[in-house]
């Protein structure tokens, strides 16, 4: 009896309620189901001496630069396509914006085969876009800027929708304080939008980074999987899998793994400081 009410004193100490045993052996079981297939692939790749055989590969190297590479791209067109649609979202209200922010999150539930075939669809040779392109002299299909697309188009909704977020959650009576100090609009973004959203915009870009270094289904249908051009990383995964060079194709997936670990680590350690400012403020 006694052991049992320091248990529960200590449980109402921390503000929640014991699960108990049951709920317990449950989310263990979620947590080994979630976990144990991506922590045996890493080991495995570390005990065989595969992850780092394969930074003599050229063929991993390649992709990795190219992967790297792209997403930088892809980062740089997000932030300067997805910032002011963010910032629109979350500061007017116009007929039709469920619509368009359905629209927008489409990609994120989307098959991303599905993704590349409705790139295909619109800016490939016989696409919707495709005459008019192969009039400038312009063919995307195929090349390293159609990496960049789809892997811009299947991304940028995470950054979009946390940056729409974080604008909303600026304070505006800030905002218009400066306003009456005589700062221009230019000037209220720079200074006083853009950093109290920082946090989010921030969680938002890497949680996109890291969805188009992971990126595979619109990348092998728009793209193609062209050594050297258009092979990233994730197509190596594949390619060498296919080939039976599985300890290659393992050791390749380890180095996702490993950054996809570093980058949802990061976006916690964003909101976690935010969560702190946010208390901090408040006290």
């Amino acid at each position: 009896m006694a052991t049992n009410r320091v248990t529960a004193s200590r449980s109402a100490a921390r503000g929640g309620v014991d699960p108990g045993r049951p709920v317990q052996a449950l989310a263990l079981a979620a947590g080994l189901l979630l976990g144990l297939p991506v922590l045996v692939l890493v080991v495995r790749a570390l005990a065989n001496g595969s992850l780092l055989g394969v930074l003599g590969s050229g063929v991993v190297i390649d992709a990795l630069a190219l992967s790297l590479g792209t997403t930088i791209v892809s980062m740089v067109v997000m932030v300067l396509l997805g910032t002011p649609l963010a910032l629109l979202l979350a500061r007017r209200r116009f007929r039709g914006q469920v619509l368009l922010e359905t629209v927008i999150d489409l990609p994120i539930v989307l098959p991303p085969s599905v993704a590349g075939l409705a790139l295909l669809l619109v800016l490939g040779r016989r696409g919707l876009l495709g005459p008019a392109l192969d009039i400038v002299g312009i063919e995307l299909p195929f090349t390293t800027v159609a990496v960049v697309i789809a892997q811009t188009f299947v991304a940028a909704p995470f950054y979009i929708r946390s940056a729409r977020t974080g604008f909303a959650m600026v304070d505006h009576d800030l905002e218009d304080a400066a306003r009456v100090d005589g700062a221009s609009e230019r000037q209220l973004l720079a200074r006083i939008t853009i950093p109290l959203a920082s946090t989010a915009l921030a969680a938002g870009l890497v949680m996109s980074w890291a969805r188009a270094l992971g990126e595979f289904g619109a990348t092998i249908m728009f793209a193609g999987n062209v050594e050297g051009h258009t092979q990233t990383l994730p197509l190596v995964v594949y390619g060498e899998f296919q080939a039976g060079n599985l300890d290659t194709s393992v050791a390749a997936a380890a180095i996702l793994v490993v950054a996809a670990f570093g980058v949802l680590t990061a976006v916690r350690i964003l909101h976690w400081g935010r969560a702190l400012d946010i208390r901090a403020g408040g006290s």
